[in-house]
C-alpha cells in the first residue's frame, strides 16, 4: 500500500475514546439517580445502554428519528425496565445530565495523535454518521478539530455509512480521487468494507482483537488489511 495523499477516519471509537466515555457516564449517572437504577449491575447495565444506542441511533440515520428524538427514545427505554415513564421534558432533561457524565471523560485514543504526525504530509478527515454539532464538540474538547481539513458528517449530507455517496462526497471536500484516499474505521462493513466499495482503500481497525475468522476471511477477500492499533497505519501505508 502506497503512501496516500489523504487520509480519513471513522470518529467514534477509532479516533475518538467514545465507548470509555459512555461506559462510564451511564454508571456515573445511574448512581446518581438512587433506587433499583442506582443498584443495577455497572456491566449489564452498559451492555444495556449500547444496545439502546446502537437501536435508536440507527433510527435517527435512517431518518425514522430526529437527532432529540433518538436520545429521548434511549432515555425512556433504559428507564422503563425500573417501570419509569418520561414525558418528552423530562427525558431531555435526563439525557442531560448523563451528557454532563459522559463528557467529563472525554479523550482520544492514546494512539491517534503520534500516528497523525507519523502521516505527514498527509491531510486528514473525519467521515462519521453523526450529528455534526455533536461530533464537532468532540473533536475540539480532545483536541482533534486543528489536525483536521474536513469533517464530513450523515446529519449534513443526508446518507450514511456505508453509502458510497458519503464516501464520494469526502473525495469531492479535499478534490482528490477515491482511489488517492485511505479509510479507517472501527466496523468493518459500515467502515472498511464501505469505503472499499467506494473506490477507497479500507483498512479495518479491530482495536479489541473481536474479530471472527469469518470476518477476517470477509475483509481479506475484500482487500482489506486489519490492524489492532493505529501504531500499526503508518508503517503498513509508507
Amino acid at each position: 500500500m502506497s503512501a496516500p495523499s489523504v487520509v480519513l477516519f471513522d470518529l467514534d471509537d477509532t479516533l475518538f475514546a467514545h465507548r470509555e466515555s459512555v461506559e462510564h457516564g451511564i454508571a456515573a449517572h445511574r448512581s446518581m439517580l438512587g433506587g433499583a437504577l442506582a443498584a443495577a449491575d455497572r456491566a449489564a447495565e452498559f451492555v444495556r445502554w449500547n444496545a439502546l444506542e446502537e437501536r435508536h441511533y440507527h433510527r435517527y440515520l435512517t431518518g425514522e428519528l430526529d437527532f432529540v428524538g433518538q436520545r429521548r427514545e434511549r432515555a425512556r427505554e433504559f428507564v422503563a425496565l425500573y417501570g419509569q415513564t418520561l414525558e418528552d421534558d423530562v427525558a431531555d432533561d435526563w439525557y442531560a445530565a448523563y451528557l454532563v457524565h459522559y463528557e467529563a471523560t472525554w479523550r482520544l485514543h492514546d494512539d491517534v495523535l503520534d500516528c497523525l504526525e507519523a502521516l505527514r504530509p498527509a491531510r486528514f478527515g473525519v467521515i462519521t454518521n453523526g450529528h455534526l454539532e455533536a461530533q464537532q464538540a468532540k473533536m475540539t474538547a480532545t483536541g482533534l478539530a486543528p489536525w483536521l481539513d474536513h469533517v464530513v458528517a450523515s446529519g449534513e449530507l443526508g446518507v450514511a455509512k456505508p453509502d458510497a455517496a458519503i464516501f464520494a462526497e469526502a473525495c469531492r471536500v479535499f478534490g482528490v480521487a477515491a482511489p488517492d484516499a485511505v479509510y479507517v474505521g472501527d466496523r468493518l462493513h459500515t467502515d472498511a468494507i464501505g469505503a472499499a466499495r467506494a473506490g477507497m482503500r479500507g483498512v479495518w481497525l479491530d482495536r479489541h482483537g473481536l474479530a471472527t475468522e469469518a470476518q477476517r476471511a470477509e475483509a481479506a477477500a475484500e482487500g482489506i488489511p486489519l490492524i489492532r492499533s493505529l501504531t500499526e497505519l503508518p508503517p503498513l501505508l509508507a
